[in-house]
């Protein structure tokens, strides 16, 4: 049976190091993609701090559809190219926004959320969807969250048998203009 562990460790990239392995560990042999998506979900929102909602959209007949997650209820269906989830899957790259209130289309499934970061799951045929992390501090995430969740996709996309391809990162926080 699969126990996390805390990581005591203030150091992002040994964090997310060891989280890395513990994903690994709980998705070892298993293939399921809904079942690999919901361990994930429920072991990021238990060992990342300051999140009100951590996630999966799964894309289903050309739109994003809600997966596994943790958090309050949330929206449904995400048309691609709305919202930060439907940007990240138009452009194949992760979206880090410090302030999502100050984004452009910005879907508002929780009004508490003020920063997010969403990483496109890009399989063997494409995109097959996002992680989708929320949190209710402005600025919650940086550099090395994204670096973290990128690793932790291609965890989940190994597990379940997708061939990994690279997440093309966004080299700017995405901004209002």
């Amino acid at each position: 049976m699969f126990e996390a562990r805390g990581i005591d460790s203030t150091d992002k990239a040994e964090f997310y190091r060891e989280l890395a392995g513990q994903l690994e560990a709980l998705l070892a042999g298993e293939r399921d993609t809904i079942a690999n998506a919901a361990n994930t979900a429920a072991l990021l929102f238990q060992m990342l701090p300051d999140l009100n909602w951590a996630g999966f959209y799964l894309m289903r007949e050309g739109e994003l559809v809600l997966g596994p997650f943790q958090g309050k209820p949330a929206c449904v269906r995400i048309p691609v190219g709305r919202g930060v989830c439907g940007a990240a899957v138009e452009r194949r790259a992760t979206m880090l926004v410090e302030d999502v209130h100050a984004f452009p289309g910005h879907i508002a499934c929780d009004a508490a959320s003020r920063s997010e970061l969403v990483v496109p799951l890009i399989g063997r045929d494409g995109v097959i969807g996002v992680i989708d992390l929320d949190s209710p501090s402005p600025a919650r995430f940086d550099a090395a969250d994204q670096a973290g969740i990128e690793r932790i996709a291609a965890i989940w996309l190994a597990a379940c048998g997708e061939a990994a391809a690279p997440v093309l990162a966004q080299p700017a926080l995405a901004q209002a203009s």
